[in-house]
């Protein structure tokens, strides 16, 4: 199988346009909070003074925009990738005239939908396109899924990069075509010229690289394989002392349980590496020297939730602090200055209390900032250190600009079993109570995810349309340590389950939703806990909506045959008829009374359409109560504006049929 990538000329393409009904009539709530925002993906040039981001085209497609800053981002579309299956996922700046794209989507293949990552360098015009890609032929032996990523963006070197690439051999060694390489290399390339100098020989089983942001690669790792070619789960990682090119083992981390250091950067003038670590039962920033002594140091810690991010700055990726969320998101910054500026610029904007350094241009004097709020999408600023301006620049949605959002309230409620369980309701715009109003729970994805406070266009959505929203942090999500993971939520089905059918009982028991009007509303994993809530508590809730769900446990495990995590996601899902047939939503569906429409695409690698197509089958049985959504071509985030629009507006009406308005 061969996978190309076609850049289309992009020219034509007006962001003036996009979400705006096809008669020209004012759009709808569903077309307004359905739209992929204006700005996926920013960049500012090294020089600071162009500005590089990607927006959304005509239903699935993407364009790269260039402007200069002084023109708040107006600028020229360079480039398009049509979404069916290519879309632009990120495009940075590798010199003030250059910049590199990766390009990615899913595709049919013999052994069935498989992902791919392509990464394109191109002129600021969007001329002179060429790929980074080793080369293969079709004697190579294996997919090149991906072409590796970008491992250091070499601000001192105009034009070049650092890039760990994918080798795959091929049955022709020892002709002008064959090469033995394999596995993940580390490349020197110029993006103009594509030389290439290799700076780390390929390695079969590595995994990732990290370099000190000038250049040096100084840690690496190796996934750990059975003799199945299995994986195990734990990645063992090196790193080279300063002056030495020989490798000395830094240790194990197991990514299934984070148990052992998990290494991001590497602080070249401190000769640390930066990482997270579990400490009794949360994950914690750390830094461990590179000097041979390995000594650890605790930086940041919590009792009640995770670290669960790094926070970096700069075309070298500098640590300047790490993040946590309890009810919001909150940071712990170490570079003083930097949390002095952003204590500045957060008296400069108040009412938009999520603020975050997006890049900089490479001496940190220009900042790329994006400040936001719960009720508002957020706006991007560019700020000035030498002059101390902050210089509106655009919108993320200008679609929902001058409008009242609902507002973000973090609540507990008490489960059956005393716990008290996070989340966070969302009551219509204006509205100081949820009485007489209908209700929907909305349990996220995952299960290893948590939501976050913050604009978020699903909820606010059906918060436009009248109804209250609960998200429930039901044990099995990530963020609050193992004790609230537990198994996950598959092994841990039931107590994660009863946490969100307690959810609903809480909204009733509160008076703040009526009985007869409470809806549940889920995607990916949420769409599993829907469906299976409607099993467990079938006069609960009214109406179903199950977007990309998981219906049977025994199918998502057959989705991995053939791969190398197979026998780790078996593990994840669980065995026994506990779990695999009470656990499954398709094997219960007899015991579902309320009508329930799923939504899929028929590309998705996350979670496979069957399992959509298996549940229809299942509810016709028992009787006529299931619609099916289908989107050919979409994958798991229905990545289009007119898909969401679409689905937003039916479920609404779905819902309102099922409680009666």
């Amino acid at each position: 199988m061969k996978i190309g990538v076609l850049l289309a000329s992009a020219g034509f393409l007006s962001a003036a346009g996009f979400g705006q009904t096809p008669n020209g009539s004012p759009p709808d709530n569903a077309t307004l909070f359905g739209a992929r925002p204006m700005v996926m993906d920013a960049h500012l040039s090294p020089d600071g003074s162009q500005i590089a981001y990607i927006a959304p085209g005509p239903g699935p497609a993407s364009v790269v925009v260039v402007g200069k800053v002084s023109d708040d981002g107006r600028g020229n579309a360079i480039t398009a990738a049509s979404g069916k299956p290519n879309r632009l996922r990120t495009c940075h700046w590798v010199s003030n005239k250059r910049l590199v794209c990766q390009v990615f989507g899913v595709t049919q293949s013999d052994v069935g939908i498989v992902p791919y990552s392509r990464q394109m360098a191109l002129d600021a015009d969007g001329k002179n396109v060429k790929s980074l890609a080793t080369q293969t032929n079709e004697y190579s032996r294996g997919y090149q899924l991906s072409d590796g990523m970008i491992i250091d963006w070499l601000p001192d070197q105009d034009g070049s990069i650092l890039m760990a690439r994918t080798n795959i051999p091929n049955d022709h060694t020892g002709s002008h075509v064959g090469s033995s390489k394999e596995g993940l290399s580390v490349d020197r390339i110029d993006t103009d010229t594509l030389r290439a100098t290799t700076v780390e020989q390929p390695k079969q089983y590595a995994t990732d690289y990290i370099t000190d942001g000038r250049g040096t690669v100084r840690i690496h790792g190796v996934v750990r394989t059975g003799p199945d070619q299995q994986l195990n789960g734990v990645t063992t990682y090196y790193y080279r002392r300063k002056d030495s090119r020989d490798w000395v083992r830094l240790g194990d981390y197991n990514w299934v349980t984070n148990d052992g250091f998990n290494p991001y950067a590497v602080d070249r003038d401190r000769d640390v590496a930066y990482g997270l670590m579990k400490k009794d039962g949360h994950i914690a920033f750390y830094s461990v020297t590179l000097d041979g002594s390995q000594t650890y140091t605790q930086l940041a810690a919590r009792p009640d939730v995770d670290i669960d991010g790094v926070k970096r700055i700069g075309r070298r990726g500098r640590v300047v602090g790490a993040t946590f969320q309890t009810d919001k998101r909150e940071a712990i910054y170490f570079d003083p200055e930097i949390k002095g500026l952003l204590s500045a610029l957060s008296r400069a904007v108040p009412k938009q209390p999520i603020l975050q350094i997006v890049d900089s241009s490479v001496d940190e004097r220009k900042l790329l900032i994006f400040a936001g709020s719960d009720n508002d999408p957020g706006d991007y600023y560019l700020f000035n250190r030498d002059t101390k301006e902050l210089h509106l620049m655009m919108s993320a949605r200008p679609g929902l600009v001058g409008r009242t959002l609902a507002t973000m309230k973090p609540i507990r409620f008490k489960a059956a079993d005393g716990t008290m369980i996070p989340g966070y309701l969302t009551l219509p715009p204006g509205k100081e109570s949820a009485q007489g109003l209908p209700a929907i729970v909305m349990p996220h994805g995952g299960p290893g995810y948590r939501d976050e406070w913050g604009f978020d266009w699903l909820p606010q959505f059906y918060a436009a349309q009248g109804y209250v929203v609960l998200q429930p942090e039901f044990r099995g999500s990530t963020g609050y340590g193992d004790d609230w993971y537990q198994k996950n939520g598959f092994r841990s089905w039931r107590t994660a389950i009863g946490d969100v059918v307690d959810a609903g009982k809480w909204l009733v028991s509160e008076h703040i939703a009526d009985p007869a009007r409470l809806a549940i509303v889920g995607w990916s994993y949420g769409g599993y806990a829907a469906l299976q809530s409607a099993v467990v508590a079938p006069d609960l809730y009214k109406a179903v909506v199950a977007i990309a769900p998981v219906t049977d446990l025994a199918l998502l495990k057959a989705q991995y045959q053939q791969w190398t995590n197979e026998e780790l996601m078996r593990a994840f899902i669980g065995s026994g008829p506990d779990i695999v047939h009470d656990g499954s939503p398709a094997q219960n569906a007899a015991k579902i009374k309320a009508p329930v429409l799923l939504v899929h695409g028929t590309m998705d690698r996350n979670v496979f359409y069957q399992q959509s197509t298996m549940m229809q089958g299942r509810l016709k049985s028992t009787g006529d109560k299931v619609q099916l959504i289908t989107f050919e071509g979409l994958d798991h985030q229905l990545d289009d504006g007119d898909a969401r629009a679409k689905m937003l507006r039916d479920s609404d009406a779905f819902i309102r049929a099922a409680i009666g308005g």
